[in-house]
């Protein structure tokens, strides 16, 4: 059957499927929008009707109804094995994550990821971050399993929208209760920060707390840790309300949630200062003995972590560091590590796959939107100079929320540079975090016009993506 003269569409080869007395397939439109198209059996599917052929738009409710035909298009649990999340802040970048996600069939990819804060300044709900990466995984044909992250999750209202949409994975953030003056507290003002605990919901008191740590030596495989009474004190302080927080959220989760359907990540990366294995041991230690699962966690770890560039410190300090977080992972679960801004840090990755091995994820996110702007800088010259502009001139405000080093004054205004090198500038240090992080401004000016752009030069497009993440992915594949 000649599938494009019958619908007048380009069909993408991959996704077509036959199950059921069903025949279904996505093509794509002149005016840059995709149809699902369906033969045969199409019960509880909305379209209309082309001959013998039902032409159906990309729809929650006909997402929903192909979920239940397509097993392999719903998020299912990973489990301990090696995975990447691949974050897509435009809704289009699925292809390219699959096709990368292909060439090392090892790794188990979490195709749909999205924090609070990216959704806002996207303009997205959870319910389509997730419909987005279930027709780009439909349109490449990913019959394997794969993930949806709900991503820094800091309240019960943020996690509720992600529970209703199907995530399986619920990563939650509670930074804003880490208290990183406890490193360097006064010994009154420490008593008084460990006092103020809510031990209640903690279900301890301080001297509990003492009986289970002081004198203990934690083995730890090449080396053991013993937590001194200070230590522990300053453990307690920086972390209890946050052990407090992550409690109260996994037993939200539990209450909403079938057994076996979700797994927890605990992230406390984007704190100020870095979570020693002490630390890391008894936030492990209190969540375990509170009954809280989780399947991996993102430490604070040394050095420093900004998006969008390599690693910003010594190799060898953070390996050795490194090493000692595997250990606390392996003893206390075992749990993977997670690397939170994780994308482009390379010079890091080959101690990091050396040391954990299976128990590791990567998270990456705006490294997918920077490819889009290289998209749009070699096709379309002109555009990104406007893109420019606006980033320039929005950083200052947008950056705020970030942990960044870039300077606006290393980086170059649009004027001094020629087309050819525009795409250079995605390969410098300061403009790639000024464009990274101005992604909601440029998105509220730019979005109709970008999204165009990007869907007339899709191909282009997956191939960057592919390119460039095959390049991260390289480094995990065993």
């Amino acid at each position: 059957m000649d599938l494009p003269q019958l619908s007048g569409l380009t069909v993408y080869p991959g996704s077509l499927v036959e199950t059921e007395g069903m025949t279904c397939f996505l093509a794509s439109q002149g005016d840059g929008k995709r149809r699902l198209g369906v033969l045969g059996e199409a019960a509880g599917l909305e379209g209309q009707r082309q001959g013998q052929l039902l032409l159906c738009p990309l729809s929650r409710a006909n997402a929903a109804m192909l979920c239940t035909r397509l097993a392999w298009l719903r998020p299912v649990p990973l489990g301990l094995h090696i995975s990447v999340g691949f974050g897509d802040r435009l809704g289009l970048a699925t292809p390219g994550h699959v096709r990368a996600a292909r060439r090392f069939n090892t790794i188990d990819p979490i195709f749909a990821q999205q924090s609070v804060r990216e959704s806002t300044r996207t303009g997205r709900t959870p319910r389509e971050v997730l419909d987005d990466a279930m027709w780009g995984l439909f349109q490449e044909g990913w019959r394997e399993r794969w993930g949806a992250d709900a991503d820094h999750l800091k309240s019960v209202a943020d996690a509720d929208s992600f529970v209703d949409a199907g995530y399986t994975l619920f990563t939650i953030d509670p930074g804003d209760q880490v208290d990183d003056a406890a490193q360097s507290a006064a010994p009154a003002e420490l008593e008084a920060k460990v006092s103020d605990l809510p031990w209640q919901r903690l279900e301890d008191t301080a001297r509990g707390m003492e009986e289970r740590y002081l004198g203990q030596s934690f083995d730890l495989g090449d080396f053991a840790l013993v937590l001194d009474r200070e230590m522990l004190w300053r453990a307690a302080a920086k972390y209890g309300r946050a052990v407090d927080h992550t409690v109260r959220m996994y037993r939200h989760l539990v209450s909403r949630l079938e057994p076996g359907s979700f797994e927890l990540e605990v992230s406390v990366d984007e704190t100020a200062v870095p979570t020693s294995p002490a630390e890391h041991l008894f936030v492990a230690t209190e969540l375990r003995r509170l009954g809280v699962r989780w399947v991996s966690l993102a430490p604070r770890f040394v050095g420093r972590f900004e998006k969008g560039v390599d690693y910003i410190g010594d190799p060898e300090t953070f390996a050795a560091e490194f090493a000692r977080h595997a250990a606390v992972a392996q003893e206390m679960g075992p749990y993977k590590l997670s690397l939170h801004s994780g994308s482009d840090k390379f010079s890091i990755y080959p101690a990091v796959a050396r040391l954990a091995g299976e128990l590791f994820h990567l998270k990456t996110a705006g490294t997918s939107y920077l490819e889009a702007l290289r998209n749009i800088s070699q096709v379309d010259p002109a555009f990104f100079r406007e893109i420019l502009t606006l980033a320039r001139a929005r950083y200052e405000t947008d950056r705020a929320t970030y942990h960044l080093s870039a300077q606006l004054d290393r980086v170059p205004a649009e004027e001094t540079l020629a087309d050819k090198d525009l795409p250079g500038l995605l390969e410098q240090p300061d403009g790639r975090q000024v464009l990274h992080v101005t992604f909601g401004s440029v998105l509220d000016r730019f979005r109709d016009r970008l999204l165009a752009t990007l869907y007339r030069h899709q191909e282009r497009y997956y191939s960057l993506l592919e390119a460039h993440l095959a390049r991260h992915l390289a480094f995990f594949a065993g």
